[in-house]
């Protein structure tokens, strides 16, 4: 039987509300409104970061939830709820989908993805573990040692794919992603208009996340900014 939460998100949008320290919105009760807009205009799922900001969203909609906690250790590059202990604290939050770097890279502290699914799922049983994938590798891998979803999350962030785009080649890798594994498959990751949104549900994914392209002001008004300087001073109104 279909699960209850991946019914639900099926062919549909969740929308990414998050804002790191040093932006000007990093705030839970601004994350809580971003969440708000969302859902009132159709998004069927939030994903955030943070105990504080996952509990603020929970308080403002009913909407299924990935659950994340970044932290930065310094003995590896692992920093989307990268142990254990940070997969404990947003699982006790009674989120839906906990999310974690599920690349084949180093962990904090020495330890092994497998410990951490096994361990929580134990632990959990009914929280659905989300893996964030970077290759096809990691997509196989995730799927052996017991994730329920695949999501292409770090696809493009890794020193390996820093210079590659989902859409790429007409979306090849996710394609390749999408017949790799059986599992639910959850793009995200620069798809950042809604043409692409349509297009990774189209090819097969089970539902689609953004973040940037709509929660994210500075990022968005570069875009716009970026487009403008491509003018020239020279075409540009001479205005007194």
């Amino acid at each position: 039987m279909e699960n209850k939460t991946l019914k639900h998100l099926k062919d549909n949008l969740i929308v990414s509300c998050q804002a790191l320290e040093e932006e000007p919105l990093h705030s839970s009760f601004i994350m809580s409104r971003m969440a708000l807009a969302a859902v009132q205009s159709g998004a069927v799922g939030i994903r955030a970061n943070s105990v504080k900001d996952i509990k603020a969203i929970q308080e403002t909609v009913s909407v299924p939830i990935i659950g994340i906690l970044k932290k930065v250790y310094p003995d590896s590059p692992v920093f989307i709820t990268p142990t254990l202990a940070e997969v404990r604290e947003i699982c006790a939050t009674g989120v839906e989908i906990v999310a974690m770097d599920a690349t084949l890279r180093k962990r904090p502290n020495e330890e092994k993805l497998k410990d951490i699914v096994t361990t929580i799922k134990a632990e959990y049983p009914n929280t659905l573990l989300m893996a964030d994938t970077s290759s096809i590798a990691d997509v196989k891998k995730a799927e052996e040692i017991g994730f329920e979803i695949i999501g292409t999350t770090l696809y493009g962030y890794t020193d390996e794919t820093q210079h590659e785009n989902i859409a790429d080649d007409d979306f090849i890798f996710l394609k390749e992603v999408l017949k790799a594994t059986n599992l639910p498959v959850i793009a995200e990751g620069k798809i950042d208009t809604p043409l692409k949104a349509r297009k990774v549900l189209e090819l097969g994914c089970h539902c689609v996340v953004i973040g940037g392209a709509i929660t994210r002001p500075q990022q968005i008004t570069l875009t716009f900014v970026s487009e403008i300087n491509k003018m020239g001073k020279g075409n540009k109104s001479d205005r007194k």
